[in-house]
């Protein structure tokens, strides 16, 4: 990973048949962490084409930051923090994990070490203590994990190796 992510900021179709017209089910697949984004909203999208989604909200500007701060609609961060951040340079870059939202693999808020490992063989810890692994189909991601004392994960970072964003 070329720039490790050292701060972590702390992110259906109905069906009926003719033949049971009074039978009607709704499906919804959650979309996942990865590889390539959260549902619509993909790393590396502009502004524009992000927006163009209506599933993010901004929050805050770049200022003389190379980045903007935004959410996902589904999932908000918290007061005073933001789900993703959007790069002037690369587009869509960070994409933080707020609850509900799991990679591919299954890994959330609230995992455990111990999971994260399982899933991620190729688990790497950087010398500030971030433990980071390149994203399974998307070599141009990472995932970087931080944990609570009791080793549940309490952030998830979803970003691209070239971010700008955070640092």
């Amino acid at each position: 990973m070329k720039k490790l992510l050292v701060a972590l900021l702390a992110g259906g179709a109905l069906v009926a048949g003719s033949a049971a017209p009074a039978l009607a089910a709704t499906t919804a697949k959650k979309p996942a962490l990865g590889p390539y984004g959260y549902g619509a909203v993909k790393l590396g999208m502009s502004a524009t084409k992000a927006k163009a989604t209506g599933k993010i909200v901004f929050r805050m500007g770049s200022g003389a930051s190379p980045c903007s701060g935004w959410n996902l609609k589904a999932h908000p961060a918290g007061k005073g923090r933001v789900g993703l951040y959007i790069s002037k340079r690369v587009g869509v870059a960070v994409i933080l994990a707020q609850k509900g939202m799991r990679t591919p693999q299954g890994i959330g808020l609230g995992s455990s070490a111990k999971q994260v490992r399982k899933a991620y063989p190729g688990l790497r810890v950087s010398p500030a203590g971030i433990s980071y692994v390149a994203v399974p189909g998307n070599a141009k991601a990472y995932y970087a994990f931080l944990y609570t004392k009791g080793g549940k994960v309490r952030e998830l970072a979803f970003g691209l190796d070239k971010q700008d964003c955070v640092n």
